[in-house]
C-alpha cells in the first residue's frame, strides 16, 4: 500500500514526530543550566522551522541541526534570554508593588500589570523566533519582534491562545493527571507546541518575506509590509514608526537577512 511507503503519509509523519522528539529531548538538555533557555529555545525553533518547510530532510540528522543552531546562535540568543529575564523581574517587582497598594491606586497599578505582561507576551513569542530565522542586532530582533507582533494582531492572538490551551489542558483542567501530561511534556510537549507554533510563526514572517507568499505569475504579496519588487528580494522589517519618519521603510541599517539553513556544515565554522 502506497500508504506505507518510505515517502507516504504514514511515514512522514512518523518521522517527523520523531525529530520532534529528539528536538524536545535536546532542548529539555540544552537548558538544564537555565540561561541557556534562550539559545536551546533558538535551536529548537530552527529546527521546527525547517521541518514544516521541508528543509531538515536531507539526511535525517535533526540534533546536527540543532547544535549547529544553537552554538551559532549562543551569545545573542543568551544576551536577549537574559533581557527577557529583566523584563520578568520588572514585572514581579512591579507585582508586588501593586499588591502593596489599596484602594484605587492599587485597581489602577493591577490593571497596569496585566496590560505590561500583556504587552511583553506578544513581544517575547517573536523574539526567538526571529533570532532562529534572521540575522539581526539584538536591539533590532527585539524591536521586530514588538512590531510584528501589532503587525500579525491575529496571528498573534492565536499563538497566545494555543500556549494558554496547552497549560489550560495540561496543568488547570484535570489536577489529577498532572504527572501524565508531565511526562508527555518531557516526551514531546515543548517540540510539538515549538512545531505547532511554527506554522504561525511562518504566516507572521510574511509581514517580513513577502515570498513566503504563494504567488502566482502577477500575483501581489497581499497582506505584506513590502510589496515593491525593491524590498521583495529583500528579507526586511523596520522599526520606526511611520509617523515620525515619513523614510521609515527605506533605512538599510535595520534590515534582518534571513538565515540559510545550517545542517551541512562540517567544519564546525561560520
Amino acid at each position: 500500500m502506497h500508504f506505507f511507503d518510505p515517502d507516504g503519509p504514514l511515514m512522514t509523519a512518523l518521522s517527523k514526530l520523531a525529530d520532534i522528539v529528539i528536538c524536545n529531548a535536546m532542548f529539555i538538555v540544552f537548558s538544564l543550566p537555565l540561561f541557556t533557555i534562550g539559545a536551546s529555545l533558538t535551536a529548537l525553533l530552527t529546527c521546527t522551522q525547517q521541518l514544516i518547510e521541508e528543509e531538515a530532510k536531507d539526511d535525517g540528522l535533526i540534533f546536527r541541526t540543532f547544535w549547529y543552531a544553537f552554538r551559532d546562535n549562543f551569545k545573542q540568543a543568551t544576551a536577549l534570554w537574559l533581557v527577557c529575564l529583566l523584563g520578568v523581574g520588572f514585572l514581579t517587582a512591579y507585582w508586588f508593588v501593586a499588591q502593596s497598594l489599596g484602594g484605587a491606586y492599587g485597581r489602577v497599578y493591577q490593571i497596569t500589570f496585566y496590560l505590561l505582561v500583556l504587552l511583553f507576551l506578544f513581544g517575547f513569542l517573536y523574539v526567538f523566533p526571529l533570532q532562529a530565522r534572521y540575522e539581526n542586532t539584538v536591539r533590532n530582533t527585539l524591536r521586530n519582534a514588538w512590531l510584528l507582533s501589532v503587525a500579525a494582531l491575529p496571528i498573534t492572538l492565536g499563538s497566545v491562545a494555543l500556549l494558554i490551551a496547552a497549560f489550560y489542558f495540561s496543568f488547570v483542567m484535570n489536577p489529577a493527571a498532572i504527572n501524565v501530561f508531565a511526562w508527555l511534556w518531557a516526551v514531546c510537549g515543548f517540540g510539538l507546541i515549538a512545531y505547532l507554533e511554527s506554522f504561525l510563526f511562518r504566516r507572521a514572517f510574511r509581514k517580513l518575506s513577502p515570498e513566503l507568499l504563494k504567488k502566482g505569475k502577477s500575483a501581489q504579496a497581499e497582506g505584506a509590509i513590502f510589496t515593491d519588487e525593491e524590498h521583495r528580494e529583500q528579507d526586511l522589517m523596520v522599526q520606526e514608526s511611520s509617523f515620525s519618519d515619513p523614510n521609515w521603510n527605506r533605512r538599510e541599517d535595520l534590515f534582518p537577512e534571513e538565515k540559510k539553513p545550517n545542517m551541512k556544515r562540517k567544519n564546525g565554522r561560520r
